[in-house]
């Protein structure tokens, strides 16, 4: 496994000052945030400098119920070979939920949302991954991610889960310290048991972030200062291997460069100081690397991914539908994730379309609330975008003349030539659309 060393997620909010950085061996970048012939100039100048990129997923969904998609996979692959990449990374999460295997719906999350540690969840868990490995040129490494609750009737804690993950399909670990914390607080979970169980010679490399605390739920923002209680798990983990890399996160509210700095000179700091002095290598290995393949398991009979599809969607459905809550599940932890989502949902409507937020105001939150509690979102954040402006219009608003015109520009500028369906608006839309083209 290559030696990584110290690295920051790459963001274009921070690119300049990420260049600028002192001691930054190497950066990671959403993956879905690239593209193939439009790379951003930052990156470019990093690779040409001998930075290694990491391109990080986030939307395949490998603990979900489907067979990993394979344009998904045929698009992580790309950017890996583009950037000439050791590696790329994606979580253990489903991020969507309903379709063919349950005669429903489609649902998005547009969030990572835990998997049920239960032996149908790993079996599916298991042949996604291999499916995805077989379709990557590079190694995959897998992230424990970040949860508000826990799924009923589990059967293996989170170290048992990865271990016989790690031992079925040799794939290489993503180790979050900060989900660690973050399960600790809001499941109860022990980080130091999770780091006595798991595999930590297949660790790839380490992440570490901030969040904050509201009424006894860590919320795993990404976008405040890493606290002691992370640091000190990360302490822990490098007292028992060296981490090939160990890289910070942070996705918003970005500090001045000086206050990133300090982050991973304290980060560097702990793991030099903890390092193991067993002889271990910095460069560790997967389990069995070198020698034979780990002998794939039968394909998992579809009654697992049915039986795992039905209870995805149910969850899922409780979150963003308001569907009544599955049985087991703490109703008032499933609250607080379903304005999460939401919350998250707004915030990235309002990134991908900053004219929605500009025309509407302090109207845009609670209209975009009320708009979500009514449509769960089946498609991508831009078809939100503009689901929710249609919506709106189709309400006859925003009241004020000005700002609904603009609004009716800003969805006629998007929405094609392609006439919509026969619903009540259409005759509205159109008579609007040729009044602007006369105008």
């Amino acid at each position: 496994m290559k030696h990584l060393g110290t690295g920051i997620g790459w963001r274009p909010e921070i690119a300049d000052a990420v260049e600028r950085m002192p001691g930054i061996d190497w950066v990671e970048a959403v993956a879905e945030n690239l593209c193939p012939g439009h790379l951003p100039d930052s990156l470019l100048r990093l690779r040409e400098r001998g930075v290694t990129v990491v391109p990080h997923g986030v939307s395949l969904g490998l603990g979900g119920a489907d067979r990993p998609d394979e344009t998904r996979l045929a698009a992580l692959a790309e950017r890996a070979q583009l950037l000439g990449s050791p590696l790329v990374t994606e979580h253990i999460a489903f991020v969507r939920a309903g379709g063919p295997l349950t005669a429903s719906q489609p649902l998005e999350a547009g969030h990572l949302l835990p998997v049920p540690r239960t032996r149908d969840a790993l079996d599916v868990l298991c042949e996604n991954v291999r499916i995805a490995q077989d379709a990557l040129p590079v190694p995959l490494a897998v992230e424990n991610i970040a949860a508000l609750i826990s799924w009923p009737g589990e059967e293996m804690t989170e170290g048992q889960f990865l271990y016989e993950l790690v031992e079925r399909t040799g794939v290489r670990l993503l180790i979050d310290v900060a989900n660690l914390h973050t399960n600790h607080v809001n499941r109860g979970e022990d980080p130091a048991k999770a780091l006595d169980e798991l595999p930590v010679e297949a660790i790839a490399y380490v992440h570490v972030a901030g969040g904050f605390e509201r009424d006894g739920v860590w919320h795993d923002s990404h976008a405040h200062p890493v606290p002691e209680p992370v640091l000190a798990i990360l302490s822990d983990l490098a007292a028992r291997v060296s981490p090939p890399g160990v890289l910070l996160e942070r996705d918003e509210n970005f500090p001045a460069p000086e206050e990133l700095e300090r982050e991973l000179a304290a980060i560097r700091e702990r793991v030099r100081t903890k390092a193991p002095v067993s002889g271990e290598s910095a460069t560790v290995t997967a389990p069995d690397a070198g020698a034979t393949e780990p002998v794939p398991d039968p394909v998992t009979p579809d009654p697992a991914r049915q039986r795992l599809a039905l209870a995805q969607t149910a969850f899922l459905s409780a979150l963003v539908a308001g569907t009544p809550a599955p049985e087991g599940f703490d109703r008032a932890r499933l609250a607080v994730q379903s304005r999460t989502l939401t919350g998250k949902r707004a915030d990235v409507v309002a990134k991908v379309a900053p004219e929605l937020p500009e025309i509407l105001g302090a109207t845009y939150r609670p209209e975009f609330f009320a708009y979500a509690q009514a449509r769960p979102m089946s498609g991508g954040y831009r078809r939100d975008a503009m689901d929710f402006a249609e919506r709106l219009l189709l309400a006859g608003q925003p009241e004020d003349a000005e700002a609904r015109g603009a609004l009716t520009r800003w969805w006629l500028e998007r929405s094609g030539p392609a006439p919509l369906d026969a619903r009540p608006v259409t005759r509205w839309l159109r008579a609007a659309r040729f009044a602007l083209r006369r105008g």
